[in-house]
Formats: C-alpha cells, sequence, structure tokens
C-alpha cells in the first residue's frame, strides 16, 4: 500500500501507492490504519490525504505538537506541495495559473467555475514527452478536493487515466497518472524538502518521462506564475 521515505522522530513521510484507499473501505484496512499499525505508533496524525487514485508523498505527524505546528502551516498555506501528471492531450497554454471556485457536478466529480469567492488555485509548467503525451509540474497552492484534477481538465489536459475527468475510447491505461512529487515545510526551525518519482505505471516508468522530469527535480527553484 505505501513505502516510508523518512521516518522521523516528529513526522512520517510515506509514499502512497496508486488506488490505495486512504480510509477504510469495506473490509479493507484503511491506509492510515495500516501505517499505525505497521509502525507500531500510537499517535499518528493525518494532515492532509490523497484521492485515491493518486500515488505519493503524504506526511503524517507522530505528536500532538508537530500536527498542531504542520496543521497550522497547511492552513496558512506555508507547506508546498508539488505534483506530476500526464495527459495525452495538448493544454491550451504550456505554463500559467488555473483559478476559480468549484462546484460539485455529476458522478462524484467537480466542476471549476469563473467566479473567484473562495478560489482554488493551481500553478502550473508542461513539456512534451513525444509520442504524443506531455508531463505536467503543479503546485496547489489551496487544498480542495479534485483541485489537481479539475485543473488540468480545465485547461484541456485531463490526467491519463482519470476515471472521472477523462474521456478516452480506447482501452484504460495502467493507472491513473497523478503523483504528488514533492514537498517542502518547516518543523522546530529547520527546514525539509523531499521528492520521490513515481515508481509504478507504465508511462512514469517510461526513458521519455525520465528525461523530461530532470528539468523539474527542484520544483522550489522553478520559476512559478506568479499569484493574481
Amino acid at each position: 500500500m505505501y513505502k516510508i521515505i523518512e521516518d522521523h522522530k516528529d513526522f512520517l513521510l510515506i509514499s502512497k501507492h496508486s488506488d490505495v484507499g486512504f480510509h477504510k473501505e469495506g473490509e479493507s484496512t484503511g491506509l492510515v490504519d495500516m501505517v499505525r499499525s505497521d509502525n507500531g505508533l500510537k499517535e499518528l496524525y493525518a494532515l492532509h490525504r490523497l484521492d485515491k487514485i493518486t500515488s505519493g508523498l503524504l506526511l503524517f505527524a507522530k505528536s500532538r505538537d508537530s500536527a498542531r505546528k504542520l496543521a497550522a502551516q497547511f492552513r496558512k498555506k506555508i507547506i508546498r506541495k508539488y505534483y506530476l501528471a500526464v495527459s495525452d492531450r495538448k493544454p491550451k497554454k504550456k505554463q500559467g495559473l488555473v483559478q476559480g471556485d468549484m462546484a460539485k457536478a455529476r458522478r462524484g466529480s467537480w466542476r471549476l467555475l469563473r467566479t473567484s469567492e473562495d478560489p482554488a488555485i493551481t500553478q502550473f509548467f508542461s513539456t512534451s514527452m513525444g509520442n504524443k503525451l506531455q508531463l505536467f509540474m503543479l503546485r496547489p497552492y489551496t487544498g480542495k478536493t479534485h483541485q489537481v484534477r479539475v485543473a488540468m481538465k480545465s485547461i484541456g489536459s485531463p490526467v491519463l487515466g482519470d476515471p472521472l475527468y477523462h474521456k478516452k475510447e480506447d482501452a484504460a491505461p495502467d493507472r491513473a497518472y497523478l503523483h504528488s512529487y514533492a514537498i517542502s515545510f518547516t518543523l522546530y526551525g529547520r527546514v525539509y524538502r523531499f521528492a520521490h518519482k513515481p515508481d509504478s505505471g507504465r508511462y512514469f516508468l517510461d526513458a521519455a518521462f525520465l528525461d523530461a522530469v530532470k528539468q523539474y527535480e527542484n520544483p522550489w527553484e522553478l520559476p512559478w506564475p506568479k499569484l493574481k
């Protein structure tokens, strides 16, 4: 279900596998309970979550104090998260900002509105991988439900394999190509930065992806589009 990236005395950072649910579903054990049990932890505090289809980095706190400090950073939008995605459709523009309110749509999906009262805000870059595929690096400034997936659809490049937002007549790919790639935060006066490439999926393991992603290895140093 996951692999451990950093087992620190104050926090635990894991990489969740694709198609793993965050909470218990029926008879299956949820990710949080599994991580707590596997590592013999009496205290483990979830600070954010990932959609079931999304793989990648998830941060947990090991104490009430570290949870309080990290949760405050999430609320203040100090913690930065970065995502990688692959699409088989060219975006309307190669880089930029996606901003707008979000509303529930059909079948559990969401849609982007033209209003901006409490908007979802996502910055992105894209580059060609060849073979009609596009690689995206995305930084969600806010943390709305399905935010990155809706942002990708809004620029004309839904995530490849996304069962809600990508309509494709051909056979579905082996997974949804969205990955929580990197995270940066501060705890007790120390800055932490972690990045972990996806390790499953045909296109995530392809040489074209591995070559294209080199330009995004230090996402915190990229010239991100300015927020409005």
